[in-house]
């Protein structure tokens, strides 16, 4: 009997490897194109920030080397507390206030909108004050992939993560969810609507983006970037979703690891329900067969069946090098982590719980000393 159970084990250890793979099959990355940008389409980036002072700065420098110069940089400041206005003024970017503008809502869509409201050029950046341009001819590669994708709807760029202190790892299931759960990066994709778009950046015509609603339909919703492509969507327009790795980087919650649980239960919960059923079920399969091989180790060393205990320690070997192979499509996690990587499933599992909680029960989510009702 209870080689049975063992076998059955291995056969769905066998099945979530296979769907791990499935579920993120390929990452497109933006800037991999040989066309020539043609035209020369002004740009105004535009930068929602509120106390960003140790993250504006080097956002700002790494659009100051461009060699495709934006027309302007508006930096509008969401009621920081901290120097964020001091250190955009520096920068001699445009600076907009919320809080002299609109009354009607808060938080980071009304603040891209008052910077869409403020801009003057074709296409609009919509940047997180964290995401830095990796080189010269980054921004370049962003319009050349736009408009290869003919310039019309949304690109959406999900940065690279890079990690520089070892909490930081603990993001690296979520950063593989999150990829997954856009539905586009699957065997499938061209089956399959996409979810919505990766809020870090997002470039778009100021003509589509105006005809949508842009952010001003999106209110208050938490889910901003998924709102925005529905939006988007409603009125035919495209939604292309890419990897940034080569083009775009950030830092995810520097400032700790409250700060980094804080900002994962923030959305995670409401943004699975955009995932498609069946890309779900790869995901489920994924995560569910990730604790199986310290399970199978542990039982059959009770039972003391060195033959189990042998495929057991395969298993986990060959589930922990899927699970770092996922996550550095996405970042630069360190492998020595995944040595332990039931540790990462069970923090990943144990936020996720907490982001459902936060946000179908309580219903309300706390992010930059705001609190947000849902």
């Amino acid at each position: 009997m209870i080689d049975v159970l063992f076998i059955i084990a291995l056969a769905i250890i066998i099945m979530a490897i296979v769907c791990g793979f499935l579920m993120l099959w390929k990452i497109p990355l933006s800037g991999q194109t040989d066309k020539e940008l043609s035209g020369k389409p002004t740009i105004s980036v535009i930068i929602p920030a509120r106390n960003e002072e140790g993250r504006l700065q080097p956002l700002l420098e790494s659009l100051q080397i461009q060699s495709l110069i934006p027309k302007e940089i508006i930096v509008v400041d969401d009621e920081s507390t901290d120097k964020t206005v001091q250190i955009a003024k520096k920068f001699g970017t445009i600076v907009k206030q919320t809080n002299k503008n609109y009354q009607r809502w808060k938080g980071k869509s009304a603040a891209c909108w008052i910077g869409s409201e403020a801009a003057t050029g074709e296409w609009l950046l919509f940047l997180d004050a964290d995401v830095r341009l990796e080189h010269k001819d980054s921004l370049k590669s962003l319009a050349i992939s736009f408009q290869a994708q003919g310039a019309r709807g949304i690109l959406s760029i999900q940065p690279y993560h890079k990690v520089h202190k070892l909490y930081e790892n603990f993001s690296a299931i979520f950063n593989i969810m999150v990829m997954a759960g856009m539905n586009l990066f699957t065997f499938w994709s061209n089956r399959l609507q996409g979810a919505g778009a990766f809020g870090p950046c997002i470039l778009t015509t100021r003509a589509d983006y105006m005809e949508s609603g842009g952010h001003f339909v999106v209110g208050e919703a938490i889910m901003d970037d998924f709102v925005l492509a529905k939006a988007f969507r409603k009125i035919g327009l495209p939604v292309h979703c890419l990897g940034g790795r080569g083009v775009l980087h950030f830092q995810m919650y520097p400032e700790g690891m409250k700060s980094l649980v804080e900002g994962w239960s923030k959305n995670f919960g409401t943004a699975s329900q955009s995932t498609h059923p069946f890309v779900m079920t790869l995901i489920s399969i994924w995560m569910s067969g990730g604790f199986l091989p310290l399970a199978l180790f542990i039982t059959a060393a009770y039972v003391n069946s060195l033959t189990w205990i042998f495929i057991a320690l395969i298993c986990y070997v060959g589930f922990m090098t899927q699970a770092y192979y996922l996550a550095s499509r996405t970042g630069n996690f360190q492998f020595y982590m995944f040595i332990f990587y039931p540790i990462l499933f069970f923090f990943f599992t144990g936020v996720f719980m907490w982001s459902l909680f936060r946000t179908k029960v309580l219903r309300a989510v706390t992010w930059k000393g705001r609190k947000i009702r849902l």
